[in-house]
């Protein structure tokens, strides 16, 4: 299901500072980073950003050469193995493990080499899990909210640097919304600056 967004930049900052909008992964692992899913940059105040969030997931492997395999949707509750292609390569293919639970499994099947496993929403990476080794699985599970953290030199599809992560304290919950308004306001410069503050607006639901 599709959510259209619509980012306005209410805030004193004037379109200086970049906007990350990115994921929390429930099931978080030690070593498993928030990566930048969208980046907002040189939005003006009062101007607007359009945007899509889906609450569809499809996954894709990929490797430390660049290369990906094709992408596979995966519902909530999703067991995909990796397995051989005939070619030798790694491939992703859909299995049923007859649990009921709401978590997207990837199980590395392969008898050697281990994986890149990465989540795509709405056509762009939002989490990923590195070096799967054979008999491991990385294991995904979004709840519809965005979170917003502030800075600068953010890139799309990287990993954010902690103090983004840590700016980001006000989670937007998408539960039932059809589309909405981020409205950005606060920001500016000396002893009248104020902290950024994200709310949704003009909420219409489901």
């Amino acid at each position: 299901m599709n959510i259209a967004l619509r980012f306005i930049n209410r805030s004193n900052d004037c379109g200086s500072s970049e906007v990350a909008l990115f994921q929390r992964n429930v099931i978080p692992e030690f070593d498993e980073l928030a990566i930048a899913w969208r980046v907002i940059r040189y939005c003006g105040r009062d101007c607007i950003h359009p945007f899509t969030y889906s609450t569809d997931i499809e996954i894709a492997l990929g490797d430390d050469h660049g290369n990906f395999s094709p992408r596979i949707s995966a519902a909530a509750g999703s067991r995909i193995v990796v397995a051989s292609h005939p070619g030798g390569r790694p491939r992703l293919a859909s299995a049923s493990d007859g649990a009921l639970h709401s978590d997207i499994e990837v199980v590395n099947q392969l008898g050697r080499g281990a994986v890149n496993v990465n989540a795509y929403v709405a056509g762009r990476l939002m989490a990923a899990k590195t070096a799967v080794a054979p008999g491991q699985k990385a294991v995904f599970q979004f709840a519809p909210v965005l979170w917003i953290g502030v800075g600068s030199q953010i890139e799309e599809s990287r990993a954010l640097a902690s103090a983004v992560v840590s700016s980001a304290n006000a989670p937007l919950d998408l539960h039932g919304i059809a589309s909405a308004d981020i409205a950005m306001t606060g920001g500016g410069s000396g002893e009248s600056a104020q902290p950024f503050r994200f709310e949704l607006e003009n909420v219409v639901r489901l």
